[in-house]
């Protein structure tokens, strides 16, 4: 692309793609796509992006597209790469001139040259950092304030590259900037605090902005760009200063107004001090400890001593609360139980923690954390009283959560009373002992206290768990105060309910929860509380009034656990969630998690119901179809539940519908996703085939087959067993047809069990699935064998003889009693037989006979006889304990299928006798003789032993 005729081609096409119509900005955003494999057009960018008397719109874009085409064509290996000459000119061009007058251009300017330095610096672009360097240092405001941006986000990239050799650059770009990048940082903060005091407001807001692009660049050096930083004189002295800064700082604050543009900037400059502390208490904890006692004095002054009075704010507070807690929880910092094996360093770290947490700091930490950080504020509850819903949902986790101060301080006072319980459970219990007597309605404060006190409790519950009788202080105090309907003492009645919450786990008699429940359901019918039959029918009313969606998936989790203990005593009172589910699925279609809550509903909705959870179909089967079908958005998040759904749905099915039948078109896409989800989905195969095996099997089969092949070409072990298990069980229930609808996985297995499978409980399916076809399709074995045969050129004979010789050598593989016995059936259905192969394997199928004959036969001591533990003669409905699970539908049927399976129908014992007399007949009395001589002496004793009585 030529430059001079090029530029203005591009201009054009540009300034058509910031068009607001359509039909002008299609055709150009096509044109400008083909144009981006094109040698020049990034160098026509570059032009395009750098004339400022160009419209700021047209620039703004030719900067995106050039960031774009950073990130397809740069590398040399991507396909249109661009050439190693246009390279070189756009990276002069692009630190020619830090002058560009728009702020958010100049942004994106430093943001792509840091995309090239990511790929380039410094080998093919050593000039960068020289260049930046002393592009920092000039006068010019704007020059000055561009490219400490760019050096900012240049550092920032280099320093998340993680390759040992990367590292190593990085290591040396540090220790050769660093030096100077500490005295830019000292200059812009000394003039930025000279400015504050003699009043220049616009010079301090320009001078802070320079102090924060250089902290930043500092702290990506200092965190990132030394193994071992303690080593190094300057970086030790730079975070010592912090503090100094830090205090400078926050003294600032008072000087400057809230409602001033430079406070914002002041406020974030601190924030990224304590980030710098953090963060370098996180990558380097042992580099720390010559800070541990300055950052513990420091952040406990400002947060739990007057010295932050007026001038702390609530995100500074959040940040001292995590350093604090990350030096008290820091396992680095923590000394084995076995003190020599601790290393000097966590040693010293321990020392200097122990000196500093003291009683009485200890004590006032835990006293200010409680009755000054845990009040409800008149903010909260203002909210509390006009918007619940939201007072919740921010309380419990809204999108601030982490940054919140509420929940920071919980976090901390839950470490440190861990940490310290000793020495903080009896401050924390005479603080609740001084609020038992009854409290003055009229005492707003007295009230908050006793619920920041309550909380405390609640939040230590598991180091409280010896220190409180909790069962009779709920009977003596907490009872009474569920109690109190006073309007005023609403916070301490939703407190108590909470607190009961927390104990309920780890210390509650169970005789207590009658009572509770009933308080429970007066609580319900309270309206100061936003959260079998009574109980159901107000949850459900809940679930109508509350609008939010964090709300609503609250009270679903709620309902769901209901429905979950009570199981099938709930079938008399779903009737109206049950039509209310599908609105509230239709109004959450933009909410995909409250729609994983529904689902979750759903699977213990339909568990509940059983059989009569079919009624449900016409809403639930299409939520199933759209959850897991991977060709549409949502199932990102609905799958996994979806698939449980789909699960249970099949094991509580009565019979099989087509609307049933037809969801499984999902399954092919969802088998070649090879995921965590992989087990549900042959979960979901097996129960199709329990559930109606002839109609699933003649519509999928052959698509199951294919999937099957697929999956084991790439597959884990685990993976194989899962196949082999769904082949299993076709065989299981279609001996005739189901060898014949999975042939073509066949011959692997044959040539798996004369190979000798080194996985045993590959091996052991195998085993299993050869055993079926050998006792319940003998005419099908033959033709496999047949088949083997030819593709390996070998006789049937030899082919048969070496599987009979790994079944024997491999039976102890097989670990289960079925299918232990099921081979010894097989190999004996070999007989009677005059093949000389069968005769000379004739003592090992013998041996598997009597190892099966052990595993099965159980003898009455009174008659000295023998039977088969395994025959089952009829159906018997399954008796269920109380904390037992009712059976499904499945499991009825998987006990009708065992009533026909030759493993619960055939006596082992009868079928010995029965094969051994006709071999007898077929050879003779002499013959058999000589057969039964090649089998030990030990066998054949224990053979006759169970054979008594025949």
């Amino acid at each position: 692309m030529d430059l001079n005729s090029a530029s203005s081609i591009v201009l054009q096409v540009l300034t058509q793609a910031t068009s607001q119509d359509t039909a002008v900005l299609k055709p150009a955003e096509e044109q400008l796509k083909q144009w981006e494999t094109q040698p020049g057009f990034y160098s026509v960018l570059l032009n395009i992006f750098t004339n400022h008397t160009l419209d700021v719109n047209v620039r703004w874009l030719a900067v995106l597209y050039f960031k774009n085409g950073i990130d397809r064509y740069w590398r040399r290996v991507a396909p249109h790469a661009l050439s190693e000459e246009e390279k070189a000119t756009l990276r002069a061009g692009l630190i020619a001139n830090f002058n560009e007058p728009v702020n958010q251009i100049a942004t994106q300017i430093s943001v792509l040259i840091a995309k090239v330095a990511r790929v380039d610096c410094p080998r093919q672009w050593p000039e960068l950092i020289p260049t930046l360097v002393e592009s920092v240092k000039v006068q010019d405001d704007l020059r000055q304030h561009r490219a400490l941006l760019t050096f900012y986000h240049v550092t920032k990239t280099l320093a998340s590259k993680r390759l040992a050799a990367d590292r190593k650059l990085f290591y040396d770009l540090a220790s050769g900037i660093y030096s100077f990048a500490c005295s830019l940082w000292n200059h812009h903060t000394d003039t930025f605090l000279q400015q504050v005091y003699t009043g220049d407001e616009a010079a301090a807001t320009n001078s802070l902005e320079r102090t924060l692009l250089s902290l930043k660049v500092l702290r990506k050096l200092t965190v990132h760009g030394f193994v071992e930083p303690h080593w190094s004189v300057e970086v030790m002295g730079f975070l010592h200063a912090v503090f100094e800064r830090l205090k400078q700082f926050l003294e600032c604050s008072r000087s400057i107004r809230a409602e001033n543009v430079c406070r914002d900037r002041l406020e974030k400059t601190i924030i990224l001090f304590t980030k710098v502390l953090l963060d370098f208490l996180d990558q380097h904890p042992f580099s720390f400890t010559p800070l541990i006692q300055r950052s513990l004095e420091f952040a406990v002054s400002y947060v739990f001593t007057e010295a932050g009075e007026g001038i702390v704010f609530e995100r500074f507070i959040v940040q001292c609360m995590n350093l604090i807690k990350m030096i008290v929880k820091n396992y680095a910092y923590k000394p084995s139980k076995n003190i020599e094996d601790s290393s000097p360093e966590t040693l010293e770290a321990h020392k200097i923690k122990t000196e500093f947490f003291t009683y009485p700091t200890l004590m006032e930490i835990c006293r200010r954390l409680v009755t000054h950080y845990f009040l409800l504020t008149k903010e909260e509850l203002t909210m509390w009283e006009e918007d619940p819903e939201g007072f919740t949902v921010e309380e419990t986790g809204g999108d601030s959560w982490k940054y919140s101060l509420r929940p920071c301080t919980e976090v901390l006072f839950i470490d440190i009373f861990h940490e310290y319980n000793q020495t903080l459970t009896p401050v924390l219990l005479e603080m609740v002992h001084s609020l038992q007597a009854s409290t003055n309605m009229e005492d707003t404060s007295a009230i908050l206290i006793k619920d920041a006190v309550y909380n405390a409790v609640g939040l230590a519950a598991y180091e409280l768990f010896d220190s409180v009788d909790f069962d009779q202080w709920f009977k003596n105090q907490l009872l009474a105060e569920l109690q109190v309907s006073h309007n005023r003492y609403k916070p301490i009645r939703r407190r108590v309910i909470w607190l009961i919450g927390q104990w309920i786990s780890v210390k509650f008699k169970s005789d207590l929860r009658p009572v509770l429940y009933e308080v429970i359901r007066n609580l319900l019918q309270d309206q100061d509380l936003v959260y079998l039959e009574s109980m159901f029918t107000l949850l459900f009313q809940l679930l109508q009034e509350v609008t939010q969606c964090d709300t609503k998936m609250h009270v679903l989790h709620v309902l769901s656990c209901v429905i979950e203990r009570v199981s099938m005593q709930v079938r008399p009172y779903v009737g109206c969630l049950v039509q209310y589910l599908p609105l509230l699925w239709k109004q959450s279609e933009e909410h995909n998690m409250l729609r994983c809550a529904i689902l979750t509903t759903l699977i213990h909705l339909v568990q509940g119901l059983g059989a009569d959870s079919k009624s449900l179909y016409p809403f639930l089967l299409p939520v199933i179809q759209l959850s897991t079908d991977v060709s549409q958005p949502p199932h990102v998040y609905l799958l996994e539940d979806g698939l449980e759904l789909w699960l249970v749905t099949l094991e509580n099915s009565p019979c099989l519908t087509p609307e049933l039948l037809s969801i499984f078109q999902n399954m092919s896409a969802l088998l070649e996703l090879s995921s965590e989800n992989f087990t549900n989905c042959f979960k979901i195969i097996n129960a199709y085939i329990f559930l109606s095996s002839s109609e699933f099997l003649q519509m999928y089969a052959a698509d199951l087959c294919r999937s099957f092949c697929e999956v084991l070409k790439d597959t884990t072990t685990d993976g194989q067993v899962q196949v082999l298990k769904v082949v299993e069980n076709v065989l299981k229930v279609n001996p005739v047809l189901g060898p014949q609808m999975f042939q073509p996985l066949l011959p692997s297995i044959v040539r798996g069990i004369i190979g000798g499978e080194r996985y045993p409980v590959v091996m052991s399916t195998y085993l299993g699935i050869m055993g079926r076809i050998l006792l319940q399709n003998a005419k099908f074995f033959s033709l496999l064998l047949n088949q083997m045969a030819c593709e390996l050129g070998q006789e049937l004979d030899q082919i048969l003889g070496n599987m009979i010789e790994m079944w024997v050598d491999r039976m102890d593989n097989i670990t289960q009693p079925e299918r232990r016995k099921l081979s010894a059936l097989a190999l004996l259905s070999l007989l009677p037989s005059l093949n000389s192969v069968i005769q000379d394997k004739f003592c090992g199928i013998i041996n598997i006979s009597v190892e099966g004959l052990h595993d099965v036969m159980s003898e009455d001591p009174e008659t000295e006889t023998y039977k088969d533990c395994m025959l089952m003669s009829h159906f018997e409905e399954l008796k269920v304990t109380e904390d037992e699970e009712p059976p499904t539908e499945q499991d009825k049927r998987k006990k009708m299928l065992a009533l026909k399976d030759p493993v619960h129908t055939v006596s082992l014992q009868q079928f010995v006798y029965e094969k051994l007399k006709a071999q007898q007949e077929l050879l003779g009395e002499q013959g058999f003789q000589a057969l039964m001589e090649t089998v030990d002496t030990e066998i054949v004793a224990q053979l006759q032993k169970f054979l008594q009585g025949f």
